[in-house]
């Protein structure tokens, strides 16, 4: 017993390894004990076990290991750190559990096994179960399968992979064991279970009695779908909702589509087994296809279909078997040999899938032309063939070979194309059959149609009816515009029969989305038929939601009426003149012209048309236009008008007025009828023919471009050119092209037939008139923006002269852009530009490739040719090379018909001469320039063997294979090089040098991208090994393409893939990931196509909120750094002084000695003397792209005499680390020699440019931190940086705000900022202005926020040269490629706007739809309306002087210690985020802020506008800029505790609050603390009234920064952000049991923190901290009591607008909106509580504007019901609850007949009327209340209305005269809730109002005006009505007093505090600091939240030290009253001496 004594004192985890196994039975049980006590999943308690494990499941003891079992179990469940033990538990489990007999110990091993599976590891599980199967121990293996089958029933075949499990399945059956074959029957049902029918092919080969009895057991599984019925960790949202399911009794309705979702759709196909048949070839086979004897080539072909009945095929080089295979369909006599060959083709493409497309191109064409075989099975096999040929690739990628096949004579090879394209089109759906393809493809089908033949017809209209389901008819019609009215309706017959793989349903016009791509493999949706639905590209799967609310189907835009289109309703505007929405009208003859003309032109006018007389003409004229525009559109006969104005004397008028006047009225008549194409013709002669007339040729223009309109301008500008060019009048023709040029530039490029133009354009540059040679250059000039390069193509073969001016032209047009169309859109397309205006650029690109002429070279590349390429002698392989050259140069374009080219050319990549290797792949190069986009089909074969070339170690192999493969994807996109297998087969081949090229290509490549194709997956596995990789290139590529791959593929896939790593490898990869997360660049957004939809925009807003959000992030936060550098910088300048002392004295001392004069020498005169130099151009202009040798040196030679020499020479040295000495040096002298740095100060900065091009970062940092350091002195020195220093320095410095790294980047921006301070803003301008053009898209997007930044501060007056022209400029990034800067350019324009209202869109000029929409978009989401002018315009007075506003821009930047103003700056982030995230726009409007500080955007002036103030007269304002002398306060410091709980009470709270906010951890626990302290004592916490909103504010600050910053800090310990939020929380809540406080809480204030607790609940990173969940159970416990506890009027608000705010922002979750909408249910539950103390009227006005903003249409797309049904349910309660009265509480809504509000509320009162009137047999009595109701409502609106101009400025008086007549009238008109809302102030004055009216009417004159207000004042002043309680004016006893009464007291106050009155005089008078009112506004939450700031504010000057009076405990005493939002100015002396005490007292 004694052993037992030892064992029993050891610790846990030592007694499970003793040697006794009684000890580690002991040991075993008290470690379950411990594993269930532990609450804590991260506890290090866990990690002591984790080597234990195994051994606790593999005891060598029985009764020992079933305990060790539940241990290891409980540890599993428990351990955070479990999963590290995956794969040797799993291991023992097998090995060492499954064999045991007891069935317990069995049960537990799959439960650990299963447990892990929880934890996420089941691919490791999966991996020991599977190695299980191949145990001897049959038990073993049963346990395996049974153990697999579980895991798969509970967890799911999403989770459990299948596809290892089937490949061991037919083993399993063959298993002589019956136990074990049982077990894998009831696992194969299982499997069949989730799968279904995908398991039938892997299971063809077992024993046929199996697979019979397997057959009864499937037919017995239920049909149900299966579900997941136990959940990952990850998947507790699922588990939550699997659970409620089940509680609710099975299946609830929401079930049924989440269900399907969770069960992947398998293929089967996906499951197999590759096998391997090219090495199973019979060796002969290529001799015996060849023999001449029909039966061995039969032999050779049944041994390959043998092979290739193989469902799956190993991949591999098959283009010499189908090069064999294809001659035999294409050359075989024999018919039966030319089915059997198809057969072959058939099983290879089906076996290889999308691998056997690279070969489709081959075979597709010979399969086509072979169909002219009449024999059903020749036939059947053809088509089974090219049917899955076609399914390998892309219809886009044959469709060259079947459009060549489509003009065959023969009519069954017509017939079977035809049907082969109806099968194709089948397959696909509206985004793989684009317009670009459907317009070959209908053109060629419609000749079809009228063959001779009818099963050419018959299959023309069957594919053609595919094609209109598929597409739509929207995208069709355009096509069919010729058809006759028969044939139409036979098409769209075919339409109604088709049945489409991609589960349309049937149904023409009127089809629903299908829900899901049912079919795995296409992301794309099948688009609508019909017009319904606008958006004809699905780009994302998924219902569309708001498919085009916007749209109305019906007549277009300009009001023609629909019934005219041609095509009905909605045809969309198309390429070609035809295509659109167009008129067609029969020639009529002069007669009937006559007759119509007569019925509408004055009989007068018709008679003198051909008058002999001019004037009489001209009067005809004049009344011919008048009856014209009088007309309406529907009734003018447009073909007779004109053939009127063309009769006699018609064109050849001779009199110029007559002439002119006709011209316009043609184009009145274009303009205002439904003019055709036969109209336009009658004119068009005659228009051209006047084109070059001096006086008539404007209106002849005029007129062209109004037919332009009409007709469209592609047809118009075929028949005008061509009938200029068919005359000989060189004037005409050259006007006629430049008509041409403007009007392309007006109507953009759609459409026009490029071919046509360019013959007419060739004969024009033949012209002997050299201004129609000139209009031809320009007209190219302008085509040339639209073409693009390619255009030049065409006029290679011009005369060298004019080829160099037609490339002058195009020099000259590059890198502008084709200017957005501004006319021909809104009239044809319905309902706005359906296509986009980019998708059409696209298309023209592309059109004028395919309209090259192209020659076919395939004859030229002979076999002779071909084998010279294969030849052994490498000279006559170049030989062969160099004819390629030839060949491909002299054909410039060619066909893709290359022959045998491409297999030549793919030998010559691996050519062991590397100079052939090269020559090879210039002729690729060239090959792909040459075939254009039909390159494509030789991605697989010839593509990608170019990237292996990458892997050459010679560089100059590895550089032209780079050019090579980048000419190539220019040419084919990127997507045909990602699909399939080949890449990352690449990436696999560990072959360094292949592994950088390629992963920096794709680096490169893929961020351009918008998706990519799934198997860009592949590669992930060999990304991963290349981070591994022993080249440190190679490693470094890697990491820099891991954020481009996570961009594609997203976090979770990135790192599931590395769940196949080592575990070593693992966590450094994870890391990794997290890291380049941080960096993943932002997806491009999608074109603009979505945007000019009626879906409008729905994909780009998508991206833009988070963009959005991040860009205006980054600003804030660059705002506040300088702060903290300026803090740093003393430290650091000492650090410096420290190092530069070490660098010092390493020389020997006579160099020392030579150091201690001064660094900077000061020349006389110098700095002039080189300025004039450089003017002289003596010297080089300080102008460079990259700094040569000669700036260097004439740089060293100035500094010679002015700098230390052994200064210059570290300056100068070639090592980066002397250039970090000298910065240190020149930061250690910085403050010593001002004068010296001043007097080199344009070498100084001259230097620091050349430091800009170093790639050290170090240096870098260094100059930047010496930068700062140098501009604080500067603007303290009130220097001016001169013209030159800044143009040599400013543009380099803008080059930085482009860098990648952040750091560097907000340096930069900080420098700009203070560089403000010493060079005016409005010069500054142009030079970022200029940065906004560079290439770097990161410096573009900071130039627009920097400029953004600029007009803030500054105003429009920094904008040069000109507001508009700055702006358009700035507005041309709104359609930048990259997120960031159209976020940029929004924001900038954003900001212009909240400057200048309104007036920027007439500044901005033309924006294209899509731009101007999303800047509205912008504009609707940003919020804050405008403000005036800011006033840091003193900026452009000479050029700071004045002290004061130096000063205020040095505050601006603020001290790094003062805690207020840390505050302000977060809050204004914050506030300027939530603007972003999409807060409704609130409804202020704009205060003058003449004096307004950046400052007080903490304690915000604004509010004030509140308790407004009667509008005084306005004096002018300058003399507050005057110097102002800030008084001495004769005080003491404040002391910050709270003992001494007198005189400074409010400054003491005001000083600890602010410290709440605090960055500083321990400083913000210390105030919370302090404030808990006085909360908790009920005798001190009254102290805290008047303080809650600031004291809540500085707390949701603080969580803010929580989120944003503590939360991402890795360095900070969690466990002090744990204790932070433990000490807010405890605070609040101790805050909201004390109701009189709690309920001082203000709309704006209780909606932002609500914002900040859900959004604290929903933080994931929260829940994983050890203490999470008490804190987010806490939380809860928090928004309880608020809920409960604070005004139920202000909470209520606050929840609707937060809803609101929700729903809007796209980036808001839903979970978000979920919880805000449950607060809302809590609130309506205490309803019957607090229906007495709500302002009802503010509720119902927020919901109103909630309706507003989300009527109940939009409501009901949302894609939860909750939010309609939470409306609905408080309006009920609120009806339920106050009945009829209800609609008295309507009086806040202006317009309340319009309100969806009134209407709703009022049907659900007569729905309670009708309930109750059931049982109340009385029913009239019932209807009559409602009437009284009615009336009474009736008598509500004239009182609003009266009240309304009593609160308005005008029409106060004959409001109150109003109000009096009407008490007259109706004494008994209760106008108390009118007044029961609105301020003291204001009750006060209308009850004296009346007073004054009815002493006046009764003729007692006019009472002094001893009330305290002005006689003079009387009229002005209009207290305007607001709603807001908060700030009532005016004493207690509710008397009105006058603004003398308060200067007296302010005097009063200003003795007590010690300052003394004496400069009182000199002020302004208090009137001018008043500001005029605004009009009534309701009181919108950040409107609250700026009064209650400003009253703090206030608050906290007036009382700082004195006592308070009791009716002055309110902050809404004097203090608001002197607070006007303009009288900032006023207290800028004040707002300096606070700073300075807060100072002092902190020190």
């Amino acid at each position: 017993m004694g052993d037992d004594s030892e064992w029993m004192k050891l610790p846990i985890d030592q007694k499970c390894e003793h040697k006794l196994w009684k000890a580690r039975l002991n040991g075993y049980e008290e470690a379950l004990k411990l594993f269930q006590k532990i609450d804590d999943e991260k506890s290090p308690e866990w990690s002591k076990y984790l080597g234990l494990i195994k051994k606790f499941v593999t005891d060598s003891n029985a009764v020992a290991q079933l305990k060790g079992l539940e241990a290891a179990l409980a540890y599993v469940e428990n351990a955070h750190v479990a999963g590290k033990t995956t794969g040797e538990v799993a291991s023992g489990v097998v090995n060492k559990v499954f064999n045991q007999p007891k069935a317990r110990a069995k049960e537990l091993g799959e439960d650990i096994c299963l447990m892990y599976i929880e934890i996420e590891k089941g691919e490791a599980v999966q991996e020991e179960l599977l190695k299980g199967l191949d145990n001897k121990n049959p038990k073993i293996i049963v346990a395996c399968i049974e153990t697999l089958r579980k895991a798969l029933s509970e967890f799911g075949s999403k989770i459990i992979s299948l596809k290892p499990i089937i490949k061991v399945l037919p083993k399993l059956f063959e298993s002589r064991e019956k136990a074990v074959r049982d077990e894998a029957k009831l696992l194969a049902v299982e499997i069949y279970r989730w799968i279904r029918d995908a398991l039938r092919p892997p299971l063809q080969n077992i024993n046929s009695v199996q697979l019979k009895e397997l057959e009864e057991e499937w037919i017995k599984v239920s049909s149900a779908a299966p579900k997941q019925t136990r959940f990952l960790r990850s998947q507790q949202e699922l588990k939550a909702k699997f659970e409620q399911q089940q509680g609710l009794g099975g299946d609830a309705d929401g079930g049924d589509d989440d269900e399907e979702e969770a069960v992947p759709q398998v293929d089967a196909y996906e499951l197999l087994e590759a096998v391997e048949i090219l090495s199973k070839l019979p060796k002969d086979f290529y001799e015996k296809i060849e023999a001449k004897k029909w039966q061995e080539r039969k032999e050779a072909l049944e041994a390959v279909e043998l092979l290739v009945k193989n469902p799956k095929l190993e991949s591999g080089d098959y283009a010499d078997l189908v090069k064999a295979l294809k001659k035999v369909v294409g050359k075989d006599t024999n018919v039966m040999l030319v089915a059997l060959a198809a057969k072959c083709l058939a099983g290879l493409a089906t076996g290889l899938r999308k691998k056997f497309g690279q070969y489709a191109g081959h075979v597709v064409p010979t399969i086509l032309e072979k169909f002219k075989e009449k024999k059903p099975q020749v036939v059947q096999a053809l088509q089974e063939a090219i049917d899955a040929i076609f399914l390998t690739t892309t219809l886009q990628n044959i469709s060259e070979d079947i459009l060549a096949v489509m003009d065959n004579k023969n009519p069954t090879i017509k017939q079977q194309t035809s049907l082969f394209i109806a099968r194709s089109f089948r397959h696909c759906t509206p985004s793989t059959l684009p317009k670009s393809l459907l317009k070959p493809f209908c053109a060629a089908l419609l000749k079809h149609i009228n063959d001779s033949a009818p099963e050419v017809r018959d299959a023309g209209f069957e594919a053609l009816g595919t094609a209109l389901k598929v597409a739509g008819e929207k995208a069709v019609n355009p096509f069919l515009a010729d058809v006759d009215k028969l044939k139409l309706d036979r098409i769209k017959e075919c339409a109604e029969k088709v049945e489409l793989v991609y589960g349309k349903k049937a149904g023409g016009a009127a089809e629903k989305k299908e829900g899901k791509p049912i079919t795995g493999k296409t992301t794309a949706l099948p688009g609508p038929a019909g017009d319904k639905e606008t958006k004809d590209t699905a780009t994302k799967p998924g219902p569309l939601k708001k498919a085009s609310a916007a749209k109305p189907g019906g007549p277009p835009k300009k009001g023609k009426p629909a019934a005219a289109a041609g095509t009905g309703g909605a045809g969309p505007k198309g390429k070609k003149g035809p295509e659109t929405k167009e008129i067609f009208e029969s020639e009529l003859s002069i007669e009937v012209c006559e007759e119509k003309a007569a019925a509408v032109l004055p009989a007068s006018c018709i008679q003198q048309l051909d008058s002999g007389n001019w004037k009489e003409r001209l009067a005809c004229m004049e009344e011919f236009q008048k009856a014209v525009e009088l007309m309406e559109r529907s009734e003018m006969p447009c073909q007779a008008l004109v053939r009127m104005l063309a009769k006699k004397p018609g064109w050849k008028e001779t009199n110029f007025q007559v002439m002119q006047m006709k011209l316009h009225i043609v184009a009145l008549i274009a303009q205002k009828g439904n003019f055709s194409k036969t109209s336009a013709q009658v004119v068009l002669d005659g228009l051209v023919d006047k084109v070059g007339d001096v006086k008539c040729g404007t209106n002849a223009k005029e007129a062209m471009t109004a037919i332009a309109e009409a007709c469209q301008l592609p047809w118009t500008a075929e028949q005008v050119v061509a009938t200029a060019f068919s005359q000989k009048n060189p004037k005409n023709q050259s006007e006629t092209l430049n008509w041409l040029s403007n009007a392309i530039k007006e109507f953009g490029f759609s459409g026009l037939n490029v071919k046509a133009f360019i013959s007419n354009v060739k004969t024009a540059l033949a012209a002997t008139n050299p201004a129609v040679r000139t209009s031809a250059i320009t007209l190219l000039g302008v085509m040339y923006l639209y073409v693009g390069p390619s255009l030049r193509m065409f006029f290679e073969d011009e005369k060298p002269a004019l080829l160099s001016q037609i490339d002058a032209e195009f020099e000259k047009m590059q890198g502008q852009t084709a200017p957005a169309p501004t006319r021909g859109i809104s009239r044809h397309s319905v309902g706005g530009g359906d296509d986009g205006e980019e998708e059409e650029q696209e298309e023209v690109g592309n059109d004028v490739v395919d309209l090259l002429p192209r020659t076919d070279i395939g004859d030229k590349i002979t076999a002779e040719l071909v084998s010279k390429i294969g030849d052994k002698n490498w000279k006559i392989r170049k030989e062969g090379l160099d004819e390629v050259t030839s060949i491909i140069n002299e054909a410039k374009f060619i066909q893709p018909n290359i022959g045998e080219l491409p297999a030549a050319l793919k030998g010559r990549l691996n050519d062991s001469n590397k100079i052939l290797v090269q020559q090879t792949l210039s002729i690729l190069q060239q090959l792909a320039t040459a075939m254009g986009p039909n390159i494509k089909q030789y991605v697989k074969n010839l593509g990608i063997p170019v990237i292996t070339v990458l892997g050459d170690s010679k560089n100059n192999v590895r550089a032209a294979a780079l050019a090579t493969v980048n000419a190539w994807a220019e040419q084919t996109g990127m997507k045909e090089w990602l699909e399939g297998e080949d890449l990352s087969e690449e990436l696999k081949k560990e072959n360094p040098f292949l592994r950088q090229e390629l992963l920096g290509w794709l680096a490169e490549k893929l961020p351009a991208l918008r998706s990519v194709p799934s198997d860009l997956l592949l590669c992930v596995p060999h990304l991963y090994s290349c981070l591994e990789d022993r080249n440190g290139d190679v490693r470094k590529k890697a990491q820099d393409a891991l954020p481009v791959f996570m961009m594609h593929l997203g976090f979770e896939k990135m790192a599931k893939a590395t769940g196949k790593l080592k575990p070593t490898s693992k966590d450094q990869v994870l890391a990794m990931l997290e890291k380049a997360k941080a960096n993943m660049p932002a997806k491009p957004a999608p074109p603009a196509k979505a945007s000019s939809r009626g879906v409008g925009g729905a994909a780009p807003a998508k991206f833009q909120p988070a963009s959005a959000f991040a860009d205006d992030l980054g600003s804030n936060t660059m705002e506040s750094k300088p702060d903290l550098k300026k803090a740093k910088a003393g430290g650091l300048s000492s650090k410096t002084k420290v190092q530069g002392k070490k660098v010092l004295s390493k020389p020997s001392l006579k160099e020392d000695d030579d150091k201690s004069g001064p660094i900077f020498i000061i020349v006389p005169n110098g700095k002039e003397q080189r300025m004039r130099e450089e003017k002289a151009l003596k010297v080089l202009k300080w102008n460079f792209t990259t700094p040569r040798d000669e700036y260097i040196e004439q740089l060293k030679t100035q500094m010679s005499t002015c700098v230390a020499k052994w200064l210059q020479d570290e300056m100068f040295h070639a090592d980066f680390q002397h250039h970090n000495k000298a910065l240190s040096v020149m930061i250690e002298h910085l403050e010593s020699e001002k004068d010296g740095v001043i007097s080199c100060l344009d070498l100084i900065l001259k230097w620091l440019t050349l430091r800009f091009f170093d790639t050290n970062t170090s240096v870098l940092m260094k100059a930047l931190e010496y930068l700062k350091l140098l501009f604080n002195l500067l603007s303290q020195e009130e220097y001016h940086l001169t013209e030159n220093e800044a143009s040599s320095f400013i543009p380099y410095l803008i080059l930085k705000v482009g860098e990648p790294k952040d750091v560097i980047r907000k340096d930069v921006r900080a420098i700009l900022n203070r560089m403000c301070l010493i060079y005016p803003a409005s010069k500054m301008f142009p030079f970022i202005m200029e940065g906004t053009k560079s290439k770097n898209s990161k410096q573009r997007a900071e130039c627009l926020e920097e400029l953004g930044c600029l007009v803030e501060s500054y105003g429009m007056n920094v904008c040069q040269p000109t507001p508009g022209k700055a702006l358009k400029e700035m507005a041309t990034h709104i359609g930048d490629r990259d997120n960031a800067v159209r976020n940029a350019a929004l924001n900038t324009i954003v900001t212009v706007y909240n400057v200048h209202g309104d007036q920027v869109f007439k500044l901005i000029g033309n924006l294209s739809e899509k731009d101007m929409s999303m800047l509205e978009e912008r504009i609707k989401r940003s919020a804050k309306r405008p403000s005036s002018a800011p006033v840091r315009q003193a900026e452009e007075k000479p050029q700071r002087t004045q002290n004061m506003s130096a000063n205020a821009s040095m505050m601006r930047k603020g001290q790094a210690e003062d805690m207020s103003s840390k505050l302000k700056i977060m809050y204004r982030t914050y506030r300027i985020q939530n603007r972003n995230m999409g807060g409704h726009p609130e409804t202020t409007h704009p205060v003058t802020r003449e004096f307004q500080l950046d400052l007080d955007e903490i304690e915000n002036d604004n509010g004030t506008v509140r308790c407004e103030m009667p509008a005084l007269v306005q004096h002018k304002l300058d003399e507050i800029f005057e110097p102002v002398l800030i008084p001495e306060p004769k005080i003491r410091a404040v002391s910050p505790h709270f003992d001494d709980m007198h005189s400074n009470t409010a400054s003491t709270i005001n000083f600890v609050i602010s410290q709440v906010a605090s960055g500083d951890i321990n400083t913000s626990i210390q105030a919370l603390t302090q404030i808990d302290e006085v909360l908790k004592q009920e005798d001190k916490a009254e102290a805290m009234s008047g303080h809650i909103d600031q004291f809540l504010i500085a707390t949701f600050m603080q969580l803010r920064l929580i989120y944003n910053t503590h939360m991402a800090d890795e360095k900070l310990d969690k466990d002090e952000i744990v204790r932070l939020y433990s000490c807010i929380i405890g605070s609040m809540i101790t805050l909201f049991q004390i109701e009189s406080l709690a309920r001082e809480a203000s709309t704006g204030v209780l909606k932002d923190l609500m914002h900040g607790l859900i959004t604290l609940m929903l933080d994931s990173r929260v829940e994983d901290l050890e203490e999470g969940e008490q804190v987010i159970r806490s939380v809860n416990l928090l928004v309880v009591k608020v809920l409960e506890k604070s005004d139920p009027t202000n909470i209520l608000s606050a929840l609707l607008v937060m809803l609101q705010d929700s729903l809007l922002a796209t980036a808001s979750s839903p979970k978000f909106s979920e919880l805000v909408m449950k607060c809302l249910w809590r609130m309506v539950r205490l309803l019957p509580e607090t229906i007495d103390s709500i302002n009802l009227d503010r509720i119902l006005l927020d919901i109103h504007n909630f309706m507003k903003v989300f009527p109940k249409e939009k409501l009901k797309q949302c894609k939860s019901e909750f939010p309609i049904r939470t409306l609905k349910t408080l309006l009920h309660s609120l009806c339920k609850l106050k009945g009829t009265k209800i609609l008295d509480h309507l009086t806040m809504i202006d317009n309340k007949n319009e309100s969806e509000l009134e209407a709703h509320l009022c049907r659900l009162m007569k729905h309670a009327m009708e309930q109750t009137g059931k049982a109340d047999k009385d029913t009239e009595k019932g209807a009559s209340r409602i009437e009284e109701k009615a009336s009474k409502a009736k008598a509500n609106d004239i009182l609003a209305e009266i009240f309304k101009k009593i609160g308005s400025k005008e029409n106060t008086k004959e409001g109150l005269a109003e109000l009096y007549e009407y008490k007259k009238k109706y004494s008994d008109a209760d106008i108390e809730p009118f007044l029961k809302n609105s301020s003291q102030f204001f009750q006060s004055y209308v009850e004296r109002g009346l007073r004054l009216i009815e002493t006046e009417r009764e003729g007692k004159g006019r009472i002094a005006t001893s009330t305290g207000i002005s006689s003079q004042m009387e009229g002005t002043c209009v207290p305007a009505s607001t709603h807001t309680v908060s700030s009532s004016i005016g004493n207690t006893n509710g008397e009105e007093v006058g603004p003398s009464v308060y200067l007296e007291r302010l005097k009063i106050l200003r003795q007590r505090c010690g300052l003394d009155n004496t400069k009182q005089e000199d002020r302004p008078p208090l009137m001018s600091l008043l500001s005029k009112p605004t009009l009534p506004t309701v009181a919108s939450s950040t409107d609250m939240l700026h009064s209650k700031l400003s009253q703090l504010r206030e608050s906290r000057e007036q009382y700082q030290h004195l006592d308070l009076d009791s009716n002055q405990t309110h902050s809404s005493g004097i203090g608001t009253t002197l607070a006007s939002p303009s009288s900032a100015a006023a207290n800028i002396d004040d707002l300096k001496k606070r700073l300075e005490r807060i100072k002092s007292s902190r020190k």
